[in-house]
């Protein structure tokens, strides 16, 4: 086999052929990575191998097709099957030669992450996953080319076969989705699952969008070892074609390949019954695709039968969606999934809504309760104004899946109600959502136009009024939580006269200091002294923060009457000593200490506890900045702005909090190079590379020409 091997290498590298293919998907995956990375700045390589693919459906043909073809149609095949050598390591031979040249450019795209790394954070973990997809797809299509080039005298008819079968390939999955999508009977699902067998396109996209997954590494290597053995039996059977075991050899090859593609399938097949947590790995930077600590203890903790209809046909199942699905049902015996396609069964979500959810929405039922995730929920969405249109930016599909699950196995479902009518502060979606996946209902509250606080509220929120209350409304307030009601108040910055709105904090003895709050202890602040990293209190609410972390910017300092025998303070947020409230802000930029300037430190996150003349137990939670419950003030924290936001209602509705999980985001900070290192990043990658080695390759060839 060695000397095959090398024999193969040096036909290869003697001739233009292997300097070219080298060089022209060197020029591919340079051009690509200049772009996608250098330029763009995507901390990714797999959006330059998913590019070059295609490529390679051109390019692995031409390397192919003289493999076995050319010396069959020369009768030079003769030499090396009358050598003493068996089939199955000629084949071999010439395999791993023709591997070699294609493991040259993929060598070079290994490089690629070592180098990015330099620019910023980066997805090592996918862009190597995707690496290995990558090398296994050009192995089982070189896998491909050599069998096709076995079955033929004709050099053009094996590369025209090569291209049309690899195209094939990586078209199969629009052709599976097509049939599916027409198809209503069981023979169109059928033929679907074994066309999908032929989807070579789709594992190399789950190894590159952030899964190191077991079952498509092993389809590449069974599939590439059936058609190694499928040449191999070729082979054999035209060695003997003159001898009298012509007949008997035949039988043998058809059995054994019957045989060999049987264990693949079986191999491939039997990887479905292993649990999905021993066969596919979260490779992202950020874990977006491993459920989560509070997800597993929730899931486990389940004591009521749940069941998960996802509305699309399996072979268009999203598979972000399949695998947070899959590894929760594999948590609990409680949780069933089952896909039901809404081709064959369109009537199906009646049952449950009136509105027809899209493909891949899911409708989750316990009992006599049900409720519908529909899939636009399962990402968050931006508007990209480069290309005017959204862009997914987060995967929501765990936390939209447990808010969902607790929905439907329990029936505590509080009501919160968000006054309006006095300029406050509009919640962003994400708060919004945050609010539904704490299992707890919203309603926006106009206090003018009601009576009071409606008797349903287990909570009401005020967000950063700009505009006093009126006296009516101020007691409207005050009479609710007179009866034991609870609220959440975020007095706004704005520095104007709030006297009603302020009876309403002094109801619990709680009042708003002048000023905006510096922070001179640089350990509390980020880069503004005004945006506070304030010093956080172990309690219930805040034992979800997982580094200590809560951005505040522009808060303002909370002062409360701590002889009160009729309310309990628990301070949650504070600033440091160093820290001091400026009185007559004119602009973000003055951090200087005046005369008249308050002295800290400061609480600018507070818990009262009030028993009311009735008796009852009124709580209310304080933040002093109202742009902490904000996306921006969010993004300078893991998520812990949204977590606290969280907790407090949670606590406020008195249930537990365990739904919620926050959408994982996909984003990264772009890589950052300097116009100099892309030029030379391109002259190298593009240019000199491949021009020094298809200029060899071309000398190499004239030299031989010339002999």
């Amino acid at each position: 086999m060695t000397a095959i091997y090398k024999k193969e290498l040096q036909t290869l590298f003697n001739s233009v052929m292997g300097w070219l293919f080298v060089a022209v998907n060197l020029f591919v995956m340079g051009l690509y990575f200049v772009v996608y990375n250098m330029m763009m700045g995507y901390p990714t390589i797999s959006y330059v191998l998913q590019s070059v693919v295609l490529i390679f459906h051109m390019t692995i043909p031409i390397l192919t097709m003289r493999s076995l073809s050319e010396e069959r149609r020369n009768k030079t095949d003769q030499l090396i099957l009358t050598a003493p050598v068996s089939v199955g390591k000629i084949v071999m031979g010439k395999y791993l030669a023709m591997v070699t040249v294609i493991a040259m450019p993929i060598a070079f795209a290994g490089i690629m992450p070592l180098l990015l790394g330099q620019a910023g954070e980066f997805q090592t973990g996918v862009s190597y996953s995707s690496l290995l997809g990558f090398f296994l797809y050009a192995c089982l299509a070189l896998a491909i080319g050599l069998f096709l080039s076995s079955l033929t005298e004709s050099v053009v008819i094996a590369a025209v076969l090569s291209f049309a079968v690899l195209f094939l390939g990586f078209i199969m999955g629009g052709i599976c989705s097509v049939i599916s999508g027409f198809g209503t009977t069981g023979f169109a699902s059928g033929l679907v699952k074994v066309l999908s067998c032929f989807d070579m396109v789709r594992r190399f996209d789950i190894l590159s969008g952030g899964y190191l997954e077991i079952e498509a590494v092993v389809y590449y290597l069974t599939a590439t070892a059936l058609a190694l053995f499928c040449t191999t039996q070729v082979i054999q059977k035209r060695r003997y074609s003159v001898s009298g075991r012509g007949v008997r050899l035949g039988a043998y090859s058809v059995t054994g390949i019957a045989v060999m593609t049987a264990l693949t399938l079986a191999v491939n097949i039997s990887l479905n019954y292993v649990p999905e947590r021993y066969t596919s790995f979260d490779v992202t930077q950020n874990n977006l695709y491993t459920l989560t600590e509070d997800t597993q203890a929730f899931i486990k903790g389940l004591t009521e039968d749940v069941t998960i209809y996802v509305l699309v046909d399996e072979s268009g199942k999203n598979e972000d969606l399949d695998k947070t699905l899959t590894r929760m049902d594999e948590l609990s015996k409680h949780v069933k999934i089952e896909y039901v396609n809404p081709m064959v069964n369109p009537k199906f979500y009646y049952k449950y809504t009136q509105t027809e959810p899209a493909d891949n929405s899911l409708i989750i039922v316990c009992g006599d309760r049900s409720t519908v995730v529909d899939y636009s929920s399962i990402y968050t969405y931006e508007m990209n104004y480069n290309s005017y249109s959204y862009e997914a930016t987060g995967y929501d599909g765990e936390g939209q899946i447990v808010s969902a699950i607790a929905y439907v196995a329990t029936e505590d479902v509080p009501k919160f109600y968000i006054v309006t009518g006095h300029g406050e502060l509009d919640f962003e979606e994400s708060y919004l959502n945050a609010i539904k996946k704490e299992n707890i209902a919203y309603e926006e509250l106009a206090l003018y136009a009601a009576d009071g606080i409606p008797e349903d509220a287990k909570g009401i929120i005020i967000n950063a009024p700009t505009g006093d209350f009126s006296k009516e409304d101020a007691d409207k307030v005050i009479a609710y939580l007179e009866k034991g009601g609870n609220a959440l108040f975020v007095p706004t910055v704005v520095d104007v006269e709030m006297t009603n709105f302020d009876s309403v904090l002094a109801y619990y003895g709680v009042s708003v200091v002048d000023g905006v709050i510096v922070e001179e202890d640089r350990e509390h602040y980020y880069q503004n002294p005004y945006y506070l990293f304030p010093e956080i209190a172990s309690d219930d609410i805040t034992d979800q923060l997982t580094n200590g972390a809560v951005f505040a910017p522009f808060s303002r300092g909370l002062t409360y009457d701590d002889m009160a025998e009729d309310v309990y303070y628990t301070p949650l947020l504070t600033t440091s000593a160093d820290s001091f409230s400026k009185v007559g802000v004119s602009n973000g930029e003055d951090y200087s200490r005046q005369e008249g300037d308050i002295e800290g430190p400061f609480v600018v996150g507070l818990k009262a506890e009030k028993e009311t003349g009735s008796g009852e137990i009124s709580r209310a939670l304080f933040v002093s900045s109202e742009n902490l419950f904000t996306d921006m003030a969010d993004d300078m924290t893991p998520g812990n702005n949204e977590k606290l936001f969280c907790s407090m209602i949670s606590s406020l509705a008195d249930h537990e909090s365990v739904v919620g999980i926050p959408a994982k985001s996909f984003s990264m900070s772009p890589l950052v190079f300097s116009a100099q290192t892309v030029m030379t990043a391109s002259v190298v990658c593009v240019i000199l590379v491949p021009g020094i080695l298809l200029v060899n390759g071309i000398v190499i060839w004239v030299r031989r020409r010339r002999r």
